[in-house]
């Protein structure tokens, strides 16, 4: 039995990528939004309701943590181009989880906002050169970081959290 945590597999940094996997990378950013939603598409409440998995965020709570955490991801792209070497500011994501909007909150508004988000960070990546990739901002727990790393690291991401919904619902039976 594969870990439902990472039902795409546990993600692999690359230290070096080529452009055409960088553009792989950018392109799964791209696409998350749109299999994110398709993943929920027709759910029942009492559906979204439901943990991924034994002790795991209810499918409400994935979504809007693939909101949150795509918006810092993008922040933090932000920051590594506009400032030399920035500190980033971690989150707890698991207390955000907790956090009554993203326990009660409709699911459209997340969806929304990671549709538009999306579309201005992919514009933005795509915008840049080579050499912007390697921009780097500093993470308190894991050192020196760059923007290759963050399009690796989000391109896994939102394949991976759509993934605990779509294998959710494949064990439920729901689809």
């Amino acid at each position: 039995m594969t870990d439902q945590r990472y039902p795409i597999g546990k993600f692999e940094r690359l230290n070096t990528i080529t452009d055409e996997q960088r553009k792989t990378f950018i392109k799964q950013i791209a696409e998350a939004p749109v299999n994110l939603r398709a993943a929920i598409r027709g759910l029942t409440d009492k559906q979204i309701e439901t943990p991924y998995r034994d002790g795991g965020w209810t499918i409400r709570q994935v979504v809007h943590h693939v909101a949150d955490s795509h918006l810092n991801a993008y922040i933090r792209c932000k920051l590594a181009l506009t400032e030399d070497t920035p500190p980033i500011k971690p989150y707890n994501e698991k207390l955000w989880a907790e956090l009554f909007d993203a326990r009660t909150a409709a699911i459209e508004p997340s969806l929304a906002l990671t549709e538009s988000l999306h579309h201005r960070w992919i514009m933005l990546l795509q915008s840049l050169s080579p050499n912007d990739f390697g921009k780097e901002m500093r993470h308190p727990e894991h050192g020196i970081i760059t923007i290759d790393f963050i399009v690796q690291l989000y391109g896994w991401h939102g394949r991976n959290h759509t993934a605990h919904i779509t294998s959710l619902l494949e064990r439920m039976g729901w689809k």
